[in-house]
């Protein structure tokens, strides 16, 4: 299954505190350009992140899935937190 995969690679890479996979495909199947690839909306939350930017983060999980997207993953959205963001954000 494609959501263990992901988890699988990402793990590998980072010391992961929350991850939620959510799978978006059903809502873009019949989009113009849909190549049966799927759609993921992930939120990664690692201190992995400390100190880096929202685009650098994003640069990390793309370079960690790169193999899989374009091929098994069509589209993925993240939010990509803190430990402390997380806590602070959606912990109440």
């Amino acid at each position: 299954m494609l959501k263990n995969k992901i988890v699988n690679e990402l793990s590998k890479n980072i010391d992961i505190y929350h991850l939620n996979i959510q799978d978006l495909t059903d809502k873009h199947i019949h989009h113009k350009n849909y190549n049966d690839g799927k759609h993921f909306h992930l939120e990664v939350v690692s201190d992995i992140f400390n100190n880096m930017s929202i685009l650098s983060r994003h640069k990390m999980i793309y370079n960690i899935l790169n193999k899989m997207i374009r091929n098994e993953i069509h589209a993925l959205s993240l939010k990509t937190l803190t430990i402390q963001e997380y806590k602070i954000n959606y912990q109440k």
